[in-house]
């Protein structure tokens, strides 16, 4: 997801690590060749592609100082345009593509298969995350953290009495009344999924003519939308530039409660349902630095590490081990961690195959 926003800093429990260099330290283009062990780097830079600020800085700080490995930060606001770069032959080490594009990039032969034997702590997920439907076996990827997405709202605004429903972005006899209108996702799966949704859809609906009138949805909708933003939108939310903005919970709830009246603010998911996802690690085909990825990965699926980041970001984990040490106002939070009720009105962004490109075709029309 993207734009995983959060500046809320905690205490941070790590375990060492014992990492030397990998034998001779050359890095190589051809990762897959090369055999890693548990803790073992092979490369003085890691460089990781993530959503913007997804990850507690001291993490980070954390595995450099264990490793003298430097990890180096590029950041990107969509699936789609991670995918593109990767395309296009820029060198990353590890990335975080969320559900559906581990599954598209699995097809498209861009990512290496995980070594299981050197990522140990991999026996700490649930085992509803050990082999997901876009990774059967979890052959490519490793879940990283997971979600929902929803709206942003300011009651000021809208009113304690609100209906949550996806209305509140797409009516403009609603919108039309909002001071500063509202903010949407720059994601053609997320907003044509959250259009489908209204619309009666599901949100992985294979169809030109319902993405059609999810297009003309978003389209009669535009006049109200202020933006169509996937980094800044929460900030938007508190600030009062907008008066609903679309979004993802971990963001929205830390943005709420760092604003200055958060009693002004709800995050809700709309009652029509909406999506859960699951960011996962991977690592590209291409790694210049396989084994210090697989030692990133181990260390992230520490309990307590894994604990720390959902303490930080407020995003669920998907590391059972890291339960104990998630913060309680963190794991008994239903935004945050969902009751089954809501989860059932819930879906994963599903590849559709070759049909993925009209998402893009049809939210671009929308926009234009």
């Amino acid at each position: 997801m993207t734009s995983k926003n959060s500046r809320r800093l905690v205490g941070l429990a790590v375990l060492g690590l014992v990492v030397a260099a990998c034998g001779g330290g050359d890095e190589t283009a051809d990762g897959a060749d090369v055999e890693c062990e548990a803790g073992v780097t092979d490369a003085e830079t890691l460089n990781f592609y993530n959503w913007s600020e997804y990850i507690d800085p001291e993490l980070i700080l954390a595995f450099e100082a264990e490793t003298g490995v430097d990890v180096v930060e590029s950041f990107y606001e969509s699936n789609e345009a991670m995918l593109a770069q990767i395309q296009a032959g820029v060198t990353y080490d590890l990335i975080v593509p969320s559900d559906y594009m581990v599954g598209i990039m699995i097809e498209e032969g861009l990512l290496m298969p995980i070594q299981k034997n050197s990522v140990p702590n991999i026996s700490n997920l649930a085992s509803e995350f050990t082999s997901p439907a876009y990774d059967p076996g979890g052959e490519y990827s490793v879940a990283y953290q997971w979600g929902t997405t929803g709206l942003g709202v300011n009651l000021s605004v809208v009113g304690e009495d609100f209906e949550p429903s996806w209305a509140l972005i797409f009516d403009p006899e609603l919108t039309s009344g909002y001071a500063g209108g509202v903010s949407v996702l720059d994601d053609p799966r997320e907003t044509m999924g959250a259009a489908l949704k209204y619309l009666g859809y599901s949100l992985n609906e294979a169809s030109t003519d319902a993405l059609q009138e999810a297009a003309d949805l978003i389209a009669a909708a535009k006049d109200n939308i202020a933006t169509f933003d996937s980094d800044q939108y929460d900030e938007a939310l508190v600030t009062g530039e907008v008066a609903v903005a679309h979004g993802y919970s971990g963001n929205m709830i830390v943005a709420i409660g760092e604003a200055d009246d958060p009693d002004n603010f709800a995050y809700v998911v709309p009652q029509e349902g909406g999506t859960l996802w699951v960011d996962n690690m991977a690592i590209p085909a291409d790694s210049a630095a396989p084994c210090t990825a697989h030692a990133f990965i181990d260390f992230l699926l520490d309990a307590e590490n894994g604990a720390a980041l959902t303490n930080w970001n407020y995003y669920a984990s998907p590391n059972a081990a890291a339960e104990p040490f998630i913060d309680p106002e963190v794991f008994e939070d239903e935004t945050v961690y969902p009751s089954d009720e809501l989860r059932s009105r819930l879906e994963i962004i599903a590849d559709t195959g070759d049909f993925e490109i009209n998402f893009e075709d049809y939210f671009a029309q929308a926009k234009n």
